[in-house]
């Protein structure tokens, strides 16, 4: 990998400004099948084109083909990694201040409060300047719901630049790789299956994010802009970072254990995930073969939702686990991804334990005593 300077961070400008360009361009010009989204609390629906699965599908055709054909080096993009990471940051921070004052113009505030209001000397009502605080929680959490541009919701579109980003920088290791080694190892064989299909998953699912707390609830500010552009494609491939420099072999045992693993942890995430987005659309749904039960006709006690309160997490956390323990011992870094996970997929248990506490109130202690723990058996 090149160290950082001027021609790198300036390759990493024009390869993830033009690559977010062109997925956004894309996203307006490909076929794709509209949904609305929950009913907002102003009584609106925003609208979604659902074609992430034909970008993912038509990217990955132009990397790869280019790749084999000659016409596209893939472990370049690896060579210029600190550039592509320092454009990305410049691209995260940019977008939060433009939306945050696209916003503050439109009159949004990041608290739903409404502006506060100042008599001028001429008896003019003016709007008062929000204090620092303030500035500084619109810009981190956002002063917009739904931004919007050319008809696109950015908060949704900018999960496919983030996840297709990742698997992006992920099949780099493996060109990478190869062109040190000229081969690629059994580790970084199964990293990239791994994640591939992991990704596939989402842009499969894509429809479910319309459900989801961050699309529904979450406005678009710093927290979310900088983990979709900046944090997700440049940390979350932590592991395949570290795997071209492996040195010892994948043992047997873990090329078995470890994809089975990652099925069981998919299967758990996305089948507990399926399993609310199908029951909110259809309460009267067969979830494995039954009739989906339910606790006051609001709290789905059938499939995974009947063993645990938070099995998506659960099953999340094992899919990014069997991803670090291919790594082995070559270096205890990329087990800071999983161990962060944890923390916020435990935090993020308690926030929504107690949101549902208030909301369901006694419907809510007999899901409990009906789903004994959130993720963890006998843990937590």
């Amino acid at each position: 990998m090149l160290p950082l300077n001027l021609h790198s961070i300036a390759f990493g400008f024009v390869a993830v400004f033009g690559f977010v360009v062109a997925l956004f361009v894309l996203s307006i010009v490909l076929p794709g099948k509209t949904l609305e989204g929950v009913q907002l609390k102003d009584g609106t629906r925003v609208s979604y084109k659902l074609n992430g699965l034909l970008l993912l599908l038509l990217t990955a055709a132009i990397f790869l083909g280019g790749q084999f054909s000659g016409l596209i080096e893939l472990a370049t993009v690896v060579h210029h990694f600190w550039g592509l990471v320092v454009a990305a940051n410049v691209l995260a921070f940019g977008a939060t201040l433009w939306l945050y004052v696209r916003g503050v113009r439109a009159g949004d505030s990041h608290d739903d409060a409404k502006p506060s209001v100042i008599v001028s000397p001429s008896g003019e009502a003016v709007s008062a300047k929000p204090s620092v605080m303030s500035m500084v929680k619109g810009l981190y959490y956002g002063v917009t719901l739904n931004p919007s541009l050319f008809g696109i919701d950015l908060k949704m579109f900018s999960y496919r630049p983030s996840l297709i980003g990742l698997w992006v920088m992920n099949t780099s290791f493996a060109a990478y790789q190869f062109e040190q080694e000229g081969e690629l190892s059994t580790a970084m064989m199964l990293y990239q299956a791994f994640t591939s299909i992991y990704v596939l998953n989402y842009f499969q699912f894509e429809y479910g994010m319309l459900y989801t707390w961050d699309i529904v609830a979450e406005k678009f500010g710093w927290m979310l802009v900088w983990g979709d552009y900046a944090f997700v494609p440049f940390v979350y491939c932590i592991v395949g970072y570290y795997l071209p420099d492996r040195v010892e072999p994948l043992s047997l045992i873990a090329t078995i254990l470890l994809p089975i693993l990652f099925a069981c942890g998919l299967w758990i995430f996305r089948g507990a995930n399926q399993q609310k987005d199908e029951f909110k659309r259809d309460p009267s749904v067969k979830i494995w073969g039954k009739p989906a039960e339910t606790i006051g006709g609001r709290i789905l006690v059938s499939g995974f939702w009947g063993i645990g309160r938070k099995l998506n997490y659960t099953g999340e956390i094992m899919v990014y686990l069997s991803f670090t323990l291919l790594v082995g011992t070559t270096s205890l870094v990329p087990y800071l991804l999983p161990g962060w996970l944890i923390s916020l997929l435990v935090h993020r248990a308690y926030r929504d334990d107690k949101k549902c506490r208030e909301k369901y109130g006694v419907l809510w202690e007999a899901y409990c005593a009906r789903a004994k723990f959130k993720m963890f058996p006998f843990v937590y």
